[in-house]
């Protein structure tokens, strides 16, 4: 395990404010075959910590155990193992889910209702007083981009994926919750749908609310998240800022004619020098350098900066562990 968990968290001192999420050595374990004597470890000795008001990202291919975790996390499924808290209180608090909001990956609507009508069950589950939900619900649909009459109006069953996944995003909002859970918010939508729930997750985010989801689609984690965590087969692979896990000092290669060989060498390795000119990785200070060019009369052509992708970090993590890339 990576010294970026080991680090992560244990106990909570004293004087630390409360996390929002917060698992020890967390497991679980299924059983299948004929008998149920094949065991199945879907979640091994998980231990992170969530704080208040982050949005944390959690990735990794399918059948990676993200699902269960956010399962476990709500009192959907039994842990195995190990023990969590949500909010302070042990998971499975009823009166935690008061402030909690939580979208499934494949939620079940009844199909028959509006989108208005779906909202107004759904604030009543929470017992929210009726005239709270004739104020809140028109401020959701509008924040989901569903305000006008013929979507609020029509049926359910009527929706796109991209509307049936922002009336499910309003609906995990309908009790104004302290911690959203997402379980793959943007899977199966088109870039506008993406852009959309993107978008109204930084809304979220600027409200300073909690939100821990689950994605496959890096590229907008990367956007959007404080943190991410890469799980696998069960197993927390590494948890951090991006910029902690990509490394993110800034590299350039550079190109350019003319100059000193012997000094070009001291700024640029490995260099690459024919009569057309030479190029490659700058090895030190990008302005120093250029002064260095200007003194020794030497001409750069190009300077691009390198960095590493999220995408590329994630799928380096999974090959350095001989897990199967290519399904």
């Amino acid at each position: 395990m990576d010294v970026l968990v080991e680090d992560a968290i244990a106990e909570n001192p004293p004087n630390e404010p409360m996390a929002a999420v917060q698992t020890w050595e967390l497991s679980k374990v299924y059983r299948s075959g004929f008998w149920l004597s094949q065991k199945i470890a879907s979640l091994q000795s998980l231990t992170l910590r969530v704080e208040q008001g982050e949005t944390f990202g959690l990735l990794g291919p399918n059948g990676a155990g993200k699902t269960t975790l956010l399962k476990i996390l709500l009192g959907i499924v039994r842990r195995t193992g190990g023990r969590a808290t949500v909010l302070g209180k042990p998971i499975g608090d009823r009166t935690v889910k008061q402030q909690i909001g939580y979208l499934p990956e494949n939620p079940y609507f009844y199909d028959y209702l509006t989108g208005w009508e779906f909202l107004r069950f759904t604030g009543d589950l929470f017992s929210i007083p009726l005239d709270e939900q004739k104020q809140r619900i028109p401020e959701l649909l509008d924040m989901v981009g569903l305000a006008q009459s013929t979507a609020r109006k029509k049926e359910l069953r009527q929706y796109s994926k991209g509307m049936l996944q922002r009336i499910g995003l309003a609906q995990a909002l309908i009790n104004d919750p302290d911690l959203i859970f997402l379980d793959e918010p943007m899977s199966g939508l088109d870039p506008t749908g993406r852009y959309r729930i993107r978008e109204i997750i930084l809304a979220l985010k600027a409200q300073q609310k909690t939100i821990f989801f689950n994605s496959h689609i890096l590229a907008d984690v990367e956007q959007i998240c404080d943190r991410v965590a890469i799980l696998a087969q069960g197993e927390l692979l590494c948890i951090g800022t991006i910029d902690e896990l990509l490394g993110r000092s800034p590299h350039y290669t550079v190109s350019g004619i003319g100059g000193n060989l012997d000094i070009l060498k001291r700024w640029v390795n490995p260099l690459e020098y024919n009569e057309t000119g030479w190029q490659g990785q700058l090895q030190g200070n990008p302005q120093e350098f250029l002064a260095t060019l200007k003194l020794m009369d030497a001409q750069l052509i190009t300077m691009t900066l390198l960095q590493n992708t999220l995408e590329s970090y994630f799928l380096d993590q999974l090959q350095q562990r001989g897990i199967d890339t290519s399904r």
